[in-house]
């Protein structure tokens, strides 16, 4: 017979043996308990040594990198076989903006190229830094990427869309400044220098760069989508009967295509219509025009007071007519063509007189007014790097 004592031994061994079972049973829960204190403990510090992202600047917000447009009906052109990428528009568009490329701050490319008169202005002739006033008037940059006849300017002496950019940064009575200047200016806007890696994939730049994007944004101002287009694409009542038979006018007895042809009404080439001719007895008569045009890049003669053809697309938008700015409307500019132009020695044999009735010219007139198109149109970005 056992003791008491042993009885009471063993009750309290097999006690302890008891609670030594059930600590060793919750360990794995504590311990797991335990790792997810330590976990939350470790995230929260994480998450308070992690900031929230930035929100972009002002000026990302203002002009966000988009993908290249389609070209509107009645045009085609491959944007990405020109050059262009979202990358580069976007910081072309800043630039083409951007008054701190000319020499007082006060001039950009969209100073005298206004987007709403189709990327052209409403003067006679551009005015530039210090309101200075030049002998031209700014052409539309509309479609200006696909021409024909690769050159650029009136007298066609730029042989790039990027070399007509850069034309007028130094042009005394545009921009009035340098190229280095202007590499300087933007080389000294800190924020420049992300986009131009962006668009070129490192931080340098140079003129062509900011040439190059100017001319990339220029590219994508395309313009078709008119009624002209419509029509042409098989819808019939998108020209009103006036249109019509200016149409029919502008194709025959007119001959108006005899110049303005393609998709973009322009043959991209060079004629005297003597725009600005007058006869000067007592001078030499390569002195009769006030502008030599074409004859200023060739020493041709033959291309004296000659200038490139303009594109009719959205021609209403952009009175005064002619490189000077001198025929105040479209009709007026429709009558001189019919009359033959301004005779001269060297007067383009294109300008033929033709024999239009008034209603005729008005008919021509309804016909080009079809001209004006969409996907072109922008404003400028609410803010610029900085």
């Amino acid at each position: 017979m056992r003791r008491r004592s042993d009885a009471r031994s063993d009750a309290t061994a097999s006690t302890r043996s008891g609670r030594r079972a059930r600590v060793a049973a919750g360990a794995p829960a504590i311990a797991a308990a335990a790792l997810a204190l330590l976990a939350a403990v470790a995230a929260g510090c994480r998450s308070a040594s992690v900031r929230p992202p930035s929100p972009p600047p002002p000026w990302e917000l203002a002009n966000p990198i988009v993908p290249l447009p389609a070209p509107p009906l009645g045009i085609d052109v491959d944007l990405a076989a020109l050059g262009a990428t979202p990358e580069k528009v976007r910081l072309g568009r800043w630039l083409f903006y951007d008054a701190r490329l000319s020499v007082d701050g006060t001039v950009s490319c969209a100073t005298c190229h206004r987007p709403e008169h189709a990327f052209s202005e409403p003067l006679p002739v551009s005015t530039g830094v210090g309101g200075r006033t030049g002998t031209r008037k700014a052409p539309t940059v509309v479609n200006s990427g696909f021409p024909v006849s690769p050159v650029w300017f009136w007298d066609g002496r730029a042989s790039s869309l990027a070399e007509q950019a850069k034309g007028p940064m130094e042009n005394p009575v545009e921009m009035a400044n340098t190229h280095p200047r202007v590499v300087a200016t933007i080389s000294g806007v800190r924020s420049y220098a992300r986009y131009f890696r962006e668009a070129y994939g490192d931080e340098r730049i140079d003129i062509d760069r900011i040439a190059d994007a100017i001319a990339a944004y220029e590219a994508t101002r395309l313009s078709g989508g008119s009624a002209f287009d419509r029509f042409d694409a098989g819808d019939e009542t998108a020209l009103s009967a006036l249109a019509q038979e200016g149409r029919d006018l502008f194709f025959g007895a007119a001959r108006c295509n005899a110049c303005h042809l393609g998709p973009n009404f322009s043959d991209s080439k060079f004629h005297n219509l003597g725009v600005g001719f007058e006869w000067r007895p007592l001078r030499a008569a390569l002195d009769s025009f006030a502008d030599p045009g074409r004859f200023a890049v060739t020493k041709v003669e033959k291309d004296l007071g000659a200038f490139k053809t303009p594109t009719l697309r959205d021609v209403t938008r952009r009175a005064p007519y002619m490189h000077d700015g001198s025929v105040a409307t479209l009709e007026e500019a429709v009558f001189f063509y019919v009359r033959g132009g301004n005779q001269n020695p060297w007067l383009a044999p294109e300008m033929d007189e033709v024999r239009l009735a008034p209603w005729q010219v008005g008919a021509v007139v309804a016909f080009l007014e079809a001209l004006d198109g969409t996907g072109y149109q922008d404003v400028p970005p609410a803010a610029f790097p900085e």
